[in-house]
């Protein structure tokens, strides 16, 4: 007898930053990284931008953000935050 966590796929674990906060329970964040380019050698940086869940609204632009795979949740939405890893400075450098 196996365990039902086991027959369920790992899900995908992404990082990256919040670029854009302005709709409800959804940032926008990008993810960038470099490969190398197959003919020139040199290296290229790709950028990927997912729409993801945010429940509570509190992530903010700059926020660097751990999100999982889930679920389809709208049409765009298929990732959710999972946790905050790391803060924007506010501007004038208050907390």
């Amino acid at each position: 007898m196996t365990n039902s966590s086991d027959n369920r796929k790992q899900r995908k674990v992404r990082t990256g930053v919040v670029i854009s906060n302005k709709m409800d329970k959804t940032v926008v964040v990008e993810i960038s990284r470099t490969v190398l380019h197959p003919i020139y050698k040199k290296f290229v940086r790709r950028r990927k931008r997912f729409m993801v869940h945010d429940e509570d609204n509190r992530c903010r632009v700059g926020d660097e953000v751990m999100i999982v795979e889930t679920k389809p949740l709208s049409r765009h939405k298929n990732w959710r935050v999972r946790k905050i890893l790391k803060e924007a400075a506010l501007p004038g450098g208050v907390l």
